[in-house]
């Protein structure tokens, strides 16, 4: 589900074809990579949940673990309550809701694509090479897209929790963890919560509806419908000069 249907459509025809397109290569790197990522950091978060050794075996440990490390980027399920994890287990579950899953799939999130362009953008920019995959550079517009996602994401996230945080009586003191997660399940379309869902308030709820509602349709589409915005080209450019970053 997290891959979606144009990589599946890639992998069930690779015998016809004989072909695999740079985007299924993409996700498949970079879903396997955050997967192992994940796993092993839950490994060492939950220390292969021995906090559940009197009910479970190593065996069923494992897999719990596995479960943890997949579903909240796309499916939502869980196995075990989230309540009992620890602190770097919410916090690692937080980031994979917030990462999701591949562009072209059911899940939410900012997507995989976003990340691994980003990273390797990252990475050129440190090293002075322009970021590349496969032998294939990728255009300055996908570059820039992923850009503006992850931050448009950002600053969506961030708005919601404070939002949630004033109008929520609920979350007490110190309710920013479970802000946080609700507001990033929600944006992930995940349906996981940290128990602050069944108290939300009309205003709460509203709050998340629009995460939900702007996390399945996309960002982009969700801002273009807005500002009706279209590409244009410009008859003037502005000279270019440079400002001092970081």
């Amino acid at each position: 589900g997290s891959f979606g249907f144009l990589v599946w459509r890639d992998l069930l025809t690779y015998h016809i074809r004989h072909k695999i397109t740079l985007h299924t290569r993409f996700a498949l790197t970079v879903g396997l990579i955050i997967l192992a990522l994940s796993i092993i950091g839950f490994l060492f978060s939950e220390q292969n949940l021995k906090q559940f050794s009197g009910s479970l075996n190593g065996v069923d440990r494992f897999f719990n673990t596995l479960f943890l490390a997949v579903t909240p980027r796309t499916a939502g399920f869980f196995s075990v309550p989230y309540s009992k994890l620890s602190t770097a287990g919410i916090a690692i579950t937080i980031i994979l809701m917030f990462i999701g899953g591949t562009p072209g799939s059911t899940a939410g999130g900012v997507k995989t694509s976003t990340i691994g362009i980003l990273f390797l953008q990252s990475i050129g920019t440190f090293t002075g090479k322009e970021p590349a995959f496969s032998h294939r550079r990728f255009t300055r517009d996908n570059i820039n897209r992923a850009l503006t996602l992850f931050f448009s994401a950002i600053l969506l996230i961030i708005l919601a929790t404070l939002l949630l945080t004033m109008t929520q009586p609920s979350l007490g003191h110190n309710g920013v963890t479970k802000a946080v997660f609700e507001a990033v399940s929600a944006f992930g379309t995940v349906g996981l919560t940290l128990g602050l869902t069944p108290h939300l308030n009309l205003f709460g709820k509203i709050i998340i509806m629009a995460l939900m509602f702007i996390g399945r349709v996309g960002i982009y589409t969700f801002m273009y419908s807005i500002f009706k915005s279209h590409p244009t080209k410009q008859s003037y450019r502005y000279p270019e000069e440079e400002i001092i970053i970081g």
